[in-house]
């Protein structure tokens, strides 16, 4: 194989990003199929996509195409599980875009299918290619910042209006998209939440406010507290109805403070670790000498998408390492489940997460949301349109 063939399923925002991106600037990638339900967007791509491109307007027939290697799946989310299941199924690799899914008991049993199957898994953790979390993913899991005492990220920059949650029935609804803030908007945070630190909690307690701001049925607003088995703490604050927003990421341990914003890695570093210090000082008042250093970061955001796209490509021509295994998925989303199990049961909720009861939850906000699902869906050969998400 000198060429990966992608097909993508799902041509809303991101799949026609995605469309564009396979026409030429991925390097040994190839569009020659798309399926969508939605006669617009399937009119968008017979006018727009190269001729050769395969257009579809059902998943099974799609599948049974053959004419491609690697599926791309670009539909809402509770489609995500269900349909990159029935890609390992009829023997393609699959990159599926965030989140994961809905609950991770349906992503696990995407898992296991992926592991069956022997393919290539990616998701688009495109957030991963950017090089201030790469690098601070490298300072902390070499050591540089010692233990990790602390993590706290306020990412309340997501500022949406109502008229955008308008713009949609599906959206922010538990039947259409399973969630709000949490599961739209920050998978990439809660994503490199724990990639970078390398942890993930052992407990949690989050409080929601369900349409605090917004006339929506999911969240909107999110005070999160957790600890991990180190006995670190961490805090998450997230919302989309505030404006000036804040993206702050913050990390303590033994050798000081790490704090990314505004698109720069500043270290307060510790000349003596505060345990040692600590142990030897006799001072009484008195700290540990500092140094802040602004830790160098080149090459701006990063490929981003494309990143994800050329890494995957090489990745089944060449075997290159994965920078984004759609394995873990399921980390930052079993976060954000537990998130919303503590909300609703107005508790702690241990890791690893009781996946049946949050599933049980779930259908509980299901049957009394106001969106109500194609009858159709991508199980019975359509998919819905998805144009306008995040």
């Amino acid at each position: 194989m000198d060429k990966v063939r992608f097909g993508i399923i799902g041509i809303g925002n991101m799949g026609t990003s995605h469309a564009l991106s396979l026409i030429g600037d991925i390097k040994g990638a190839e569009l020659t199929a798309v399926c969508d339900w939605n006669p617009e967007r399937l009119n968008w791509a017979k006018e727009r996509l190269p001729s050769a491109v395969s257009v579809f307007d059902q998943a099974e027939a799609f599948f049974a195409a053959r004419v491609m290697d690697a599926v791309l799946i670009a539909t809402p989310h509770y489609d995500h599980p269900t349909l990159a299941a029935q890609a390992f199924e009829s023997g393609y690799h699959v990159l599926v875009e965030k989140p994961a899914g809905v609950y991770t008991k349906a992503v696990r049993e995407m898992n296991e299918a992926a592991a069956k199957s022997g393919k290539r898994f990616g998701i688009m953790y495109n957030q991963r290619t950017n090089p201030l979390y790469a690098k601070l993913r490298d300072l902390v899991l070499s050591g540089e910042l010692g233990t990790i005492r602390r993590t706290n990220w306020i990412i309340t920059n997501w500022y949406r209006s109502q008229s955008y949650y308008d713009s949609g029935g599906w959206r922010a609804t538990w039947a259409g998209e399973g969630g709000g803030v949490l599961l739209n908007q920050d998978p990439h945070q809660l994503d490199l939440w724990q990639w970078t630190t390398g942890m993930m909690p052992k407990r949690v307690r989050a409080f929601c406010h369900f349409g605090k701001h917004r006339s929506i049925e999911v969240e909107d607003d999110v005070t999160a507290y957790v600890e991990y088995e180190n006995g670190a703490t961490g805090l998450f604050v997230t919302t989309t109805g505030e404006t000036p927003g804040t993206n702050r990421f913050e990390l303590a341990g033994d050798n000081g403070k790490i704090v990314v914003e505004d698109g720069k890695l500043t270290f307060w570093r510790l000349r003596v670790p505060e345990p040692k210090f600590n142990a030897e000082y006799t001072g009484g008042f008195g700290q540990p000498e500092c140094w802040k250093c602004e830790i160098p970061v080149e090459g701006g955001i990063g490929p981003q998408h494309k990143g994800i796209l050329q890494n995957f490509t090489n990745a089944v021509l060449h075997g290159e390492p994965l920078l984004a295994p759609g394995e873990e998925g399921i980390l930052g989303l079993t976060i954000s489940n537990a998130m919303h199990l503590s909300a609703w049961t107005e508790d702690w909720v241990q890791l690893p997460l009781d996946e049946d009861l949050f599933y049980e939850k779930l259908q509980e906000k299901i049957k009394t949301s106001v969106y109500r699902k194609d009858s159709g869906g991508a199980g019975g050969g359509r998919v819905l349109d998805v144009s306008g998400t995040h």
